[in-house]
Formats: C-alpha cells, structure tokens, sequence
C-alpha cells in the first residue's frame, strides 16, 4: 500500500463567490465548521469547487487561501488538473509550494486522449509533483474514460497513491481494484455509491453531500472501516433522495444552493453555471429537512 492521503470522507469543498470575486471570510468560516464537524480532508477548487470558471489567479489563491486556513489539522487536495498537460504541471508545482498535501488529477476534458495519451498525461503531472496525486475518473463531464488497465499502469509511479472513480460503473471499479490491489487507493467520486465502492476495497469518499453533513458522511465511512455494515449501508439509504436532489442538476448548481440556505455562501455562480430552478430547489429543502438540517 502507498502512502495514504485519507480515510474517511473528504469534501469536494464549495468555493464561496461573490461578483466581487472570491468571499474568503465565508470560505474561512466554511473550513472552520468542515473541520469542527470531523472531516476527514477538504479538496480546494475541484469540480464544485468551480475551478474551471475561476481565473488563474483566483484559483491558485483559494488552494493557498484554504492551506493556510486548514493549518495541517486535516489533508488539503487541491485541484490542479487540466485538459492542457503544461497547465496542470504549472497548477500542480504552485500547490506543492505552498503547501497543498496531495494533488486530484482530472482526466483531460474536451480534446479528450487515447489510454496512451492518458498514461502519459499523468505520468509528466506526477513527475513534477513533490505530493502525491489522486487520479480523477468521471467520464460523464470529461467524455475520456480512464480504464482499470490504464490505472493499473499509472500505479506503479511513485507519487500516483489513488484514484476517485466517479465513471458510476461498479464493475468497471471492481475491474480496477482486482487489477491494482493495495497499490493504489480508491475512493468513491459518488455519493450514491459511497458504501458499494467500499465493499469492492474502497477506503472513503471525496464528497459533495459532505459540504451539507461532514459529520454523518464521515460517520457513514468510518461504520464501514470499522465492520458495521449494516450501519453503513442504513446511512447510504436514508441519504439518497437528498444525493438525487443534490445532482438534479449540474453540479454544483444544487450544493451552491443549500449552502448557500445554510448561510455558508451566497447562491452565486458563474456562467455557464446559473442559479437552481425554483422547482428543484423546493424539493432539495425539503429533503435537506428531512434529513435533520436546519432551513
């Protein structure tokens, strides 16, 4: 087994925004309570954290922002891929620097790449990196599918220590853990299949749900970790109609949304991302009550 990032659940983090900008007192107090409610690790500007609509700038100041706001109490992973291989490495060598605990790797989106070109890709990212990197699989926003056997070759790197694996397909993911073994750790990309992926050997989550209920996502991995299966698999239940209306619409349309009912950040997004349509943002309050949170 390579040196492991996290156990547990670790919150793809939103990016509180403004239309001044980033809202780093916001951003602050949403660590702070992450932290004080038990979780595992935080990812800065990744999917939800809305990297892709974030400026250069911005986005290399909100992974130093929530570093330095973290203090070492839990693993930082900052999002550092890209569809452009020199991009990455730049993003990747500035988190190492200031001091980022591991990297996540996004498969190329849009000019996609051959399962050549993905082994190559990766393996220049995790040569310039210092840290360890999390792959990332989630071929539904990408349309580039990286395959077990690929992984299974990238594991071999020294600083490739994981993968999250959101393609949503369990046999493809039972495919990848025969093949990789302890080499590699898996983490579940999807809320829905948090405690099937654990059953295959998974080990955790990097969450979105985790930004409404760190405590109980967290508390839902670690029952598994610990032999309370049935425990585990009850949490997984009681949560799905709250996961459905947390990706009823493109993330992180509707997480935006119920934190934003939380206090945690305003309901601001960037286009092409828009604010939640009324008819699903009812429906996500009220499976936000009755999952035990109070707006």
């Amino acid at each position: 087994m390579k040196n492991t990032v996290f156990t547990g659940a670790a919150t793809a983090i939103v990016t509180p925004l403004n239309e001044n900008g980033i809202d780093y007192e916001q951003f602050a107090r949403l660590i702070e309570w992450q932290i004080a409610e038990g979780i595992d690790a935080i990812v800065a500007v990744g999917t939800t954290g809305e990297g892709s609509t974030l400026t250069d700038e911005e986005h290399k100041e909100a992974i130093r922002f929530c570093v330095e706001q973290v203090k070492g109490r839990v693993p930082v992973i900052a999002g550092t891929g890209s569809n452009d291989a020199a991009y990455a490495i730049e993003l990747t060598k500035y988190a190492c620097e200031v001091g980022a605990d591991a990297m996540l790797l996004v498969t190329p989106y849009y000019n996609k790449a051959t399962q050549n070109g993905l082994y190559q890709f990766f393996t220049a990212i995790a040569d310039a990196s210092t840290k360890p990197c999390i792959l990332y699989n989630v071929p539904g926003r990408t349309g580039c599918n990286l395959l077990p056997e690929t992984c299974a070759r990238l594991a071999d790197h020294k600083n490739i220590v994981a993968i999250k694996e959101a393609s949503g397909n369990i046999s493809q993911i039972a495919k990848l853990c025969e093949l990789c073994g302890d080499k590699i750790d898996v983490y579940s990309g999807n809320d829905d299949q948090i405690v099937p992926i654990m059953s295959l050997g998974g080990i955790g989550v990097i969450s979105v749900l985790s930004n409404l209920l760190p405590k109980e996502t967290s508390k839902m991995c670690h029952k598994f970790l610990n032999g309370d299966v049935k425990g585990a698999r009850e949490m997984q239940l009681k949560y799905i109609p709250l996961v459905d209306s947390l990706f009823c619409e493109v993330n992180p349309i509707p997480v935006k949304a119920a934190m934003s009912a939380m206090g945690y950040c305003d309901n601001y997004l960037r286009l092409p991302l828009t604010p939640m349509e009324k008819k699903n943002e009812d429906v996500l309050l009220a499976n936000m009550r009755a999952a035990g949170i109070n707006v």
